[in-house]
């Protein structure tokens, strides 16, 4: 990735954007945290570059980007995997949707040997790998998901000219309608909170937010209006920025039964007119932005 970290210099630092001064002081607690980390593993060099918060967010990001690559200099992704960035605390670990996963299951399907998300994760990926009609049990259940047709398993592998086998072979299902109905489990009721945005270029208006029963029937206005003039399979584009009425208009053509085309608002028309053409659309939902100038 180049060179080491042992190896970078001033004159590196200020390539990268510090001050002389600055970077000479930066050299020196650079030093000081490498020189105290654990042994020569990249990973408790940059654990302890982190701990010690040698970076600060207003530094240039090249030099962000020279101290992270000097570290990793001899890391083979090839054989370790990408680069680690950023190590969660465990109770960073125990808040997201696998850390809470493994909590709730980690014991029983894991034993004594489950500790904590961290420690644990390991064994669980192998877990998952080793065990996936009972790793995928569990997830569908943690996330919600209902099936019109049940699948007749998780994972077959008896049709041999299918490489890679066939996932949930002979199910049926509408994700929207697992985004939008209310379930008891995981709790999710009409009154969760189910989007929050705020406006761009309102940077100091409040944030707004909309409750899941809020979605749901702005998603059916608009779902129910797509039913009453496409057939079901047609394909609707948007061609939008990301906006809450985006988010409502992308449920809305999946709930009825529609093939959503995502257009990148930021496309030329010459661009917008191919994907249109390729995909078949039978209609498009876009906005035109307009900026109001008070003097």
């Amino acid at each position: 990735m180049g060179r080491s970290i042992s190896a970078v210099g001033v004159d590196d630092l200020v390539k990268a954007g510090l001050a002389i001064e600055e970077a000479k002081e930066f050299h020196r607690v650079l030093k000081e945290t490498v020189s105290g980390a654990k042994g020569s593993d990249p990973r408790e060099v940059w654990r302890e570059l982190l701990a010690r918060k040698v970076l600060k967010p207003w530094y240039p990001h090249g030099l962000h980007q020279l101290v992270y690559y000097s570290v990793y200099a001899d890391w083979d992704p090839s054989t370790n995997g990408p680069p680690i960035y950023w190590f969660p605390s465990l109770y960073q670990s125990k808040q997201t949707n696998l850390g809470r996963l493994l909590e709730n299951y980690g014991s029983k399907i894991l034993g004594e040997s489950y500790k904590d998300p961290i420690t644990s994760f390991s064994l669980f990926q192998k877990f998952s790998v080793q065990h996936p009609e009972a790793y995928w049990s569990i997830v569908l259940k943690e996330l919600s998901v209902s099936f019109h047709e049940a699948p007749k398993c998780i994972f077959d592998t008896t049709d041999k000219s299918k490489h890679g086998g066939t996932w949930f072979p002979g199910s049926s299902m509408n994700i929207a309608e697992c985004c939008l109905l209310p379930r008891s489990h995981p709790r999710k009721e009409d009154i969760s909170l189910a989007v929050v945005w705020r406006d761009e270029g309102s940077d100091n208006s409040e944030i707004s937010h909309m409750t899941l029963k809020e979605l749901r029937e702005q998603v059916m206005l608009v779902a129910n209006a797509l039913d009453a003039i496409f057939s079901k399979g047609d394909a609707i584009a948007i061609d939008m920025p990301m906006t809450v009425d985006s988010v409502v208009i992308y449920l809305a053509i999946v709930l009825a039964g529609f093939v959503v085309v995502s257009i990148a608002d930021s496309f030329a028309p010459k661009e917008i007119a191919i994907r249109l053409r390729v995909s078949k659309a039978k209609a498009i939902f876009t906005q035109v932005i307009i900026h109001f100038h008070v003097t």
